[in-house]
């Protein structure tokens, strides 16, 4: 854990450091993918462990609302982000690990749900969880757009996904906050492009 062996100012710089190393193209390209999943009225699927299953139900409530604007929310004609994330159902989830196996968990859902076309953002920082592998292994096989957010050196998981952000670092604390601040940018854009507003404003 680099907290442990860095003082605060220094885990701060390192921070930083990290964030000037991400892949600017892969972070556009996984705004890129949520704003034609709304534009094609498609499904967004959100999954992850732990941490990274905290940040799955953190993105997928930002999402549902935070793509559109407070007032819009009333609206019942406002064409919406249809976004789901698989970790939040815990009924579901703990009868699938009782009954049928933990490795089971996120796929079985997805079984229920999922169509070609959508689109599976699977978030693991080992990038070797088997219940992120089994569901990233049948959405690429039932023609789902996979996109992974992993660290460490990217896992199984990096050599299965289509697209996704890599964070080339060994500490989980600091690639799960990589990941959540790399969306909000994602969750802004994606807002600017619906909304028309910001460096997206239609022209008059």
């Amino acid at each position: 854990m680099l907290g442990a062996e860095l003082h605060a100012d220094d885990y701060l710089l390192r921070l930083e450091r990290e964030l000037r190393n991400c892949d600017r193209e892969a972070l556009a390209r996984w705004a890129d993918l949520i704003y034609a999943a709304w534009q094609n009225e498609k499904f967004v699927f959100i999954v992850g462990n732990g941490g990274s299953g905290c940040n799955a139900s953190h993105f997928c409530e930002d999402l549902g609302k935070s793509t559109l604007h407070e007032y819009d929310l009333q609206d019942e004609s406002k064409k919406r982000l249809k976004v789901l994330s698989l970790t939040d159902n815990v009924g579901w989830i703990s009868a699938l690990g009782n009954d049928v196996g933990y490795d089971q968990v996120f796929v079985q859902q997805l079984m229920n749900f999922g169509s070609a076309g959508d689109l599976l953002i699977a978030i693991s920082g080992s990038g070797n969880s088997p219940n992120i592998l089994n569901t990233v292994d049948w959405a690429n096989r039932h023609g789902l757009m996979t996109y992974g957010l992993t660290g460490y050196d990217g896992g199984k998981l990096r050599g299965m996904q289509q697209d996704g952000l890599h964070v080339n670092l060994n500490d989980m604390g600091m690639v799960e906050s990589i990941h959540l601040c790399l969306f909000h940018w994602v969750l802004n854009d994606v807002f600017a492009r619906i909304n028309q507003v910001g460096r997206h404003q239609a022209s008059v």
